[in-house]
């Protein structure tokens, strides 16, 4: 099956499927870093910037600059809580706009596996870091479908429905992170895993947050006839665990790497 390409430029679409995931493995991130306080970062590929709000709130950085190639994703970030604190810009990880050594920590939450060329990322990370800094970054483990859209994928599957492959999947495993920061020239790195658990209210809220207009697994779905969408969701409901109450809880799994630019 052919990479699917997903398009981020629906900011708010993206806040509603992964806003309440990715503020929840954000702390969890940045207490497993262990950053210095005072530090100069750069968050790339930041999004809506909910790790620029974390570490703003956590880490008491010097400054943050967030990147991201959408210019939707940098002007939702602008007008949210950390525009007042951070500076955002649109660029390409691939070739970012910084001299050498311009940062003490470079970071990225949930984007490394979506980068065309995530080797060429890391590379360019390690460059704008000054030597002895911080290269980290997280991804969910598409590998294992471990996502917070696992549920609904696998559910898709075992219906016969297709399931888009996810860009990166292979880059998403700690094996893959490990071998990337190997080749980029890192060193003294160090992984580790997080389960985070989060709730929706019910089926529908745990529908409408996973089917967003920009998803390919959305449009998938919005291609099936009447019938076959109601038999889908039916079977998804099926397969999930609901509470007595009708809320729907699973964990999702982080993969966390962090290594040292060499001197």
């Amino acid at each position: 099956m052919a990479q699917t390409r997903i398009d981020f430029a629906d900011a708010s679409g993206y806040e509603r499927f992964m806003g309440r995931w990715s503020r929840a493995v954000a702390a969890h991130f940045l207490r497993w870093i262990e950053p210095p306080r005072g530090a100069r970062w750069l968050d790339v590929g930041c999004g809506g910037g909910i790790l620029t709000e974390a570490l703003l709130d956590l880490c008491e950085p010097a400054t943050v600059i967030g990147i991201d190639p959408s210019h939707h994703q940098v002007e939702q970030a602008a007008r949210g809580p950390a525009g007042a604190r951070a500076t955002f810009q649109q660029a390409d990880a691939r070739s970012l706009p910084f001299p050498d050594g311009s940062f003490d920590i470079a970071a990225s939450a949930l984007v490394i596996n979506f980068i065309p060329d995530p080797l060429r990322g890391l590379e360019e990370m390690r460059r704008v870091t000054a030597p002895g800094g911080m290269v980290a970054a997280y991804v969910w483990d598409f590998t294992r479908e471990l996502s917070p859209s696992g549920p609904l994928r696998q559910a898709m599957r075992a219906f016969g429905a297709e399931v888009p492959v996810i860009p990166g999947t292979v880059h998403s495993s700690l094996q893959a992170l490990q071998s990337l920061f190997a080749h980029a020239g890192m060193l003294s790195i160090q992984s580790t895993t997080v389960d985070v658990t989060l709730a929706y209210a019910d089926f529908e809220d745990f529908w409408e947050a996973q089917t967003p207009g920009y998803s390919p697994t959305t449009k998938i779905i919005d291609s099936m006839t009447e019938v076959e969408r109601r038999r889908l969701k039916r079977a998804v409901r099926e397969a999930l665990s609901i509470g007595p109450n009708g809320k729907i809880e699973y964990a999702a799994r982080a993969n966390m790497i962090r290594a040292t630019v060499p001197a």
